[in-house]
């Protein structure tokens, strides 16, 4: 019941061989299926503080709701309950897997299978009590209802769950990913971009423990992702290669396994490419100026200036979301749309490790990133220049507090770097940020720090596996 009306056809029709899993290759071919193939783009981005009401625009529930604070109204492909199912169904996967795992008669050739799985599952849930829960505070987590976290797979339909505590979810994913972490063996994959690599589980790494706020473990982790601490290389080049590219270049380079950048990639059926740049409530003129556009602490322009296009009436997008359609049939003309997302990119982990060493108060560790990500996103960049200082920092936020200037110019340089991905969500609701929504009928919609409506609503047919729901107003 985890997965709504599409858990018993799971149960029934076994598409990943379950019954014949009987070596490490069959385990890693189900694998493949234990990411969550779905997109929270289109609902985190639209309750972010990154949109603005256009006036007009493409209306979409998956939109409309997020922007207007309620429960979205749509439990198709971008929607919050399309996304619990395919977490849990991702979880079904591995669960399956770490089964195939612990029954194998060699168990230690399945050693890099069970490594993956172990990942993948507290990827899965770190997701969902993310979404569907509060966010982790430790002087509450002991006490705020979590969501079920899944260690068997499941046998019938109607298996009963409970959701314990925010705490509890966070001490099973820490276990499942510092058990599961040691035994990925990146030779082992084809393509490694499609699976959780070292690297891409230390990027899971920095930003769980970026939630929990131990900043100790986010460098340590960071750290782990850039090799010889290669940063630059592993970055997206903006202002060099992507300067010249065309939109259409852009859109299909952005999520390419083949860019460093991309440290985790998961094919999700999402129209959020189609819609991103149309829907009424998103990146308007106002709100491109405010984050890309606006002088930032450099004293440079971010080259984001050069690659914002506009489509239409008040429509700005940057060309980073791209569908790629699956025809039904050879000659159908129906078929499903699909969506390439970047879960991890060495953008994030870069991030996650300045904004841990303020709180470390390690400021010059802190400086030297934000002037490795400024010198590949100013345009025209030089150092002597545009180089970021504590008393520039000072200067811009007008503050006397580097230590303060300092994590408002990680948060900021982060919002424009993930504008349109739904990234924003996340800091928003770690620091409890309220979000302010002017329409433009006149009423201005607020959702404060500690509104219930901050928290997605877990599905309807899920409280018949005995889940509560979120409460609200």
């Amino acid at each position: 019941m985890l997965l709504g009306t599409s858990c018993k056809k799971f149960l029934e029709q076994p598409p990943d061989n379950r019954a014949v899993l009987n070596s490490p290759e069959k385990v890693s071919q189900l694998l493949g299926t234990a990411y969550p193939q779905a997109n929270y783009m289109a609902f985190s981005e639209s309750i972010s503080d990154n949109v603005a009401d256009k006036g007009i625009g493409t209306l979409e529930r998956t939109n409309i709701d997020p922007f207007n604070f309620k429960d979205v109204a749509n439990i198709e492909e971008d929607s919050p309950e399309f996304y619990w199912n395919a977490c849990y169904k991702a979880i079904a996967a591995a669960n399956q897997a770490l089964e195939s795992c612990g029954k194998a008669k060699d168990a230690e050739n399945y050693t890099a299978q069970k490594g993956e799985a172990l990942v993948c599952r507290a990827y899965a849930h770190f997701m969902l009590v993310t979404f569907f829960a509060k966010a982790y505070d430790k002087a509450t987590a002991n006490t705020d209802p979590g969501i079920p976290y899944v260690l068997k797979p499941e046998k019938v339909v109607f298996e009963k769950y409970e959701r314990k505590t925010v705490q509890y979810v966070y001490d099973m994913i820490e276990k499942d990913l510092t058990e599961g972490l040691p035994l990925i063996d990146d030779n082992k994959y084809g393509v490694p971009r499609y699976h959780f690599t070292k690297a891409a589980a230390h990027a899971f790494a920095s930003r769980f423990y970026l939630f929990k706020r131990e900043y100790a473990k986010v460098v340590e982790h960071a750290s782990k992702v850039f090799p010889n601490n290669n940063v630059v290389a592993m970055l997206r080049p903006w202002n060099t290669e992507y300067r010249t590219l065309t939109y259409n270049e852009l859109w299909a380079r952005y999520a390419k396994a083949t860019e460093p950048a991309n440290l985790l990639l998961v094919e999700t059926q999402s129209v959020w490419a189609r819609n991103y740049i149309n829907v009424r409530y998103g990146l308007d003129a106002t709100k491109a100026n405010e984050i890309l556009l606006a002088s930032n602490v450099t004293g440079g322009t971010r080259i984001f200036r050069y690659q914002l296009y506009t489509l239409g009436t008040n429509n700005y997008f940057l060309p980073k979301v791209n569908e790629y359609f699956v025809r039904e049939s050879v000659n159908a003309e129906i078929g499903w749309a699909y969506v390439m997302v970047p879960l991890f990119t060495a953008e994030e982990v870069l991030f996650n490790r300045a904004e841990a060493n303020v709180y470390l108060n390690n400021i010059n560790d802190v400086l030297s990133d934000l002037n490795t990500y400024a010198g590949t996103r100013i345009y025209n960049y030089n150092a002597s220049q545009h180089a970021v200082t504590a008393s520039k920092i000072k200067s811009f936020y007008r503050t006397s507090d580097v230590q303060q200037g300092a994590l408002t110019a990680v948060l900021d340089f982060k919002r424009a770097e993930f504008v349109q991905e739904g990234m924003r969500w996340f800091d928003l609701l770690r620091y409890k940020t309220p979000v302010v929504h002017p329409t433009f009928e006149g009423p201005v919609l607020t959702l404060a720090a500690d509104d219930p409506m901050r928290i997605f609503q877990i599905p309807d047919l899920a409280k018949q596996a005995g889940i509560a729901q979120n409460p609200r107003k």
